[in-house]
């Protein structure tokens, strides 16, 4: 009995690894045909993105479908971009999608563009184009051809950030187009603000705490030289009371590029 067990158990350990090969031999290899073929945006797309325009489509990409061999099911798009010259080494996804076109909102591809390394408030020449793959056994990757065009993404600043604004500072009174200076928090400290800043001799400025991203700004969220004095700050001498009627910070040091330092742990305020 005990053989015939044995024998049964082998008869179907065979007949499995025979089924499984066999449904590996006929298991369709899925092939690439045809790359996918960008319509648009081409190469004299040209924009400006804004912060106060992120949910606002920036433009629409459309393309050609790819074609695959054997039973294909969903075919996966991913619209990707990259550094003019860099022959996308490292493309950032700006996108995916099944079908063959997709709106791009502001937002979507500044973010792309700021992750893959490109300068904020400068324009960018873009190579963008597409990708598609499909699953199954053989699938490769087509890519579609590339244009390049020209981006000027936005700044994205950390929410912890403070700001300066006043005739101090290279954006004078004004957050119009991003002319604010950001004021972040050191890596690493939950204290300490620290910035290298333009500032100008005999003129003031003003921290604010929060910014709108609007050309109003957060003008009713502020601390000035009075509130650090109260606080019991020690205030490196080049900074003083200006004494306007708003009692911000009047920067008397010389004209040039100065790290502004505010320790609140230690309540210090420090230029270097």
């Amino acid at each position: 009995m005990k053989n015939i067990n044995k024998i049964l158990i082998a008869f179907v350990a065979l007949v499995a690894v025979s089924c499984t090969a066999d449904d590996v031999e006929d298991r369709p290899i899925i092939e690439a045909v045809t790359a996918p073929i960008l319509l648009t945006p081409k190469a004299d797309f040209r924009i400006v993105l804004s912060k106060a325009a992120e949910n606002d489509i920036a433009t629409t990409m459309v393309w050609n479908d790819a074609a695959y061999t054997g039973m294909t099911t969903v075919v996966n798009y991913s619209i990707e971009i990259a550094k003019v010259g860099s022959k996308f080494a490292t493309p950032s996804v700006v996108g995916t999608t099944t079908s063959r076109f997709k709106s791009i909102t502001v937002g979507e591809l500044n973010s792309a563009l700021i992750n893959g390394g490109f300068t904020a408030r400068e324009e960018n020449s873009v190579e963008i184009r597409i990708k598609s793959t499909v699953g199954g056994t053989g699938s490769v990757a087509q890519f579609s051809n590339a244009f390049t065009i020209k981006v000027t993404p936005y700044r994205t600043p950390l929410a912890s950030s403070l700001w300066l604004v006043g005739a101090a500072t290279p954006g004078g009174w004004s957050w119009d187009n991003d002319s604010e200076t950001e004021f972040p928090l050191v890596v690493g400290k939950t204290d300490v603000y620290s910035v290298s800043v333009m500032l100008k001799n005999g003129e003031a400025f003003r921290i604010f705490l929060g910014n709108n991203y609007t050309s109003n700004g957060n003008w009713d969220a502020s601390r000035n030289f009075l509130f650090y004095s109260t606080a019991k700050f020690v205030i490196t001498p080049e900074l003083v009371n200006a004494n306007d009627g708003d009692s911000n910070f009047k920067y008397t040091g010389p004209t040039g590029v100065r790290v502004l330092k505010i320790d609140s742990t230690a309540k210090t305020i420090t230029l270097n």
